[in-house]
C-alpha cells in the first residue's frame, strides 16, 4: 500500500510558515518521502499500517489549509505515469524498510 498526502497550506504569515513547515517536518518524520512540493508519500506493508500512518497525519493536521490523505496499493502505484518535460521518467524504486514487530 502506499499513502500519499497533498497538501496547500498558506504561508503568507510567518506564523502560517511555520506551520507549513512543521507539518512537512512531521511527514518526513514519519516516514514519508517527498514526491513534489506538496505532495508526499510513503509505502506500507499493509492497508493496517497505511490506516496507522493515515491518522498521524490527521492528528498532525495544521489549523488552515487543505489536506488530502489516499491510499493506493503497489499495483496502482506502478502504473502511474511520470514526465520530465516531455521525456518519460521511471518511477523510484522504494527504499527497503525494515519493520520490526
Amino acid at each position: 500500500m502506499w499513502v500519499l498526502v497533498f497538501f496547500d497550506l498558506p504561508t503568507e504569515t510567518a506564523t502560517d510558515r511555520q506551520r507549513a513547515t512543521k507539518f512537512r517536518k512531521n511527514l518526513l518524520d514519519d516516514g514519508f518521502t517527498m514526491f513534489q512540493f506538496s505532495i508526499y508519500m510513503r509505502f506500507c506493508a499493509s492497508s493496517e499500517n497505511a490506516e496507522v500512518h493515515a491518522k498521524r497525519v490527521k492528528k498532525s493536521l495544521p489549523e488552515y489549509g487543505k489536506v488530502g490523505v489516499m491510499q493506493i496499493t503497489d499495483k496502482q502505484f506502478g502504473m502511474m505515469q511520470l514526465f520530465y518535460g516531455q521525456k518519460p521518467a521511471e518511477l523510484e524504486t522504494p527504499s527497503q524498510q525494515l519493520e520490526l514487530f
